[in-house]
């Protein structure tokens, strides 16, 4: 975690939040960067994104880790928990501890799933913009802990910001639709999910570690990680290549 004046560290955030009216945004990075500092700032284990797929379903996007089972969960999410409801009612919605009969009754196949992933306590914030929810920012913790209206309150103003500097930013690029904006963007994802395939077959790694990679040199060689991933997964650059240019 950051270290430093945690006032200062939020300020960052929300300026690089809002900060996408430039050549290079790239919007899975975007979304990568919510998720990261949503677990630094607001002091809880994991984050993750759903987005509408705007035909009646809900579809991961990003996470703060790609470790499997916290993307296993949070597609488990897109069918029920507090992610499903939050997209549902467009308000946060929390629970403390998931190991409690009534959570357990509440979400019968969510809750089991987030204790074999170690988590305790879930928390989710609407991606909206205006009456309009798109998406849910998803907050998990190890522990059984319940987030207070402070941390609910800042956790709902990132989801908004970046709600609001992702769909201005491709309305002022593109003049795009909502709807293509957010198909563009699960896209995308699925082709990031064939690169770290590639690249995690390569060189020995887990998912993570081939999304961090993959990242990294996106960012080295200035370039979109959309368009790095198409690269790996169609084979036109390779990951020795990429491994090469990050020693």
């Amino acid at each position: 975690m950051s270290t430093g004046n945690p006032d200062r560290r939020l300020a960052r955030t929300f300026v690089a939040l809002a900060d996408t009216l430039v050549a290079d945004f790239d919007v899975l990075d975007f979304l990568a960067l919510l998720t990261e500092r949503s677990v630094e700032l607001l002091a809880v284990d994991a984050a993750g994104v759903i987005l509408s797929d705007q035909r009646g379903g809900w579809r991961p996007a990003a996470g703060s880790s790609e470790r499997a089972d916290l993307l296993e969960l949070f597609i488990a999410q897109t069918r029920q928990g507090p992610c499903f409801d939050c997209v549902a009612t467009g308000k946060a919605v929390t629970s403390p501890d998931l190991s409690l009969a009534t959570e357990l009754a509440r979400w019968p196949r969510f809750a089991p799933a987030a204790l074999d992933a170690g988590f305790r306590a879930a928390s989710a914030v609407p991606m909206r913009l205006r009456e309009q929810t798109i998406g849910a920012l998803t907050l998990l913790n190890h522990e059984p802990v319940s987030l207070d209206a402070d941390t609910i309150a800042v956790g709902q103003a990132l989801a908004d910001v970046a709600t609001i500097g992702l769909l201005h930013h491709r309305a002022a690029d593109r003049g795009e639709l909502l709807a293509e904006q957010l198909q563009a963007t699960l896209h995308h994802r699925i082709v990031v999910e064939q690169a770290k395939g590639v690249l995690a077959e390569h060189d020995g790694l887990d998912m993570h570690e081939a999304f961090t990679r993959l990242r990294e040199y996106a960012h080295r060689q200035q370039r979109r990680l959309s368009d790095v991933a198409r690269d790996l997964a169609e084979g036109t650059l390779d990951p020795a290549d990429l491994g090469a240019a990050l020693r």
